[in-house]
């Protein structure tokens, strides 16, 4: 595998503009089923409390991996030198 050095910053500002799109993302999910929490969220998805969200739970559930992924991210970056 090829090695491309890269500004620390950059990689900052690419995964903190990723990361703000994820948790808005995030945000109009559980707006739109009038929920606070992405846990109880998919738990009433998975027992059916709300109908049809299925497929917006599955993206929930990506969206947060995806968010823990960056935030690992961000902190290494930031706490390498």
């Amino acid at each position: 595998m090829t090695t491309i050095p890269i500004e620390k910053a950059l990689i900052e500002d690419l995964a903190q503009f990723k990361l703000k799109r994820v948790c808005t993302l995030i945000e109009e999910i559980l707006e739109r089923w009038k929920e606070t929490s992405a846990d109880v969220f998919i738990d009433k998805a998975r027992k059916g409390i709300h109908e049809e969200a299925e497929n917006d739970a599955i993206e929930l559930r990506q969206l947060l991996l995806e968010e823990r992924k960056l935030r690992d991210l961000l902190s290494s970056v930031q706490g390498s030198t």
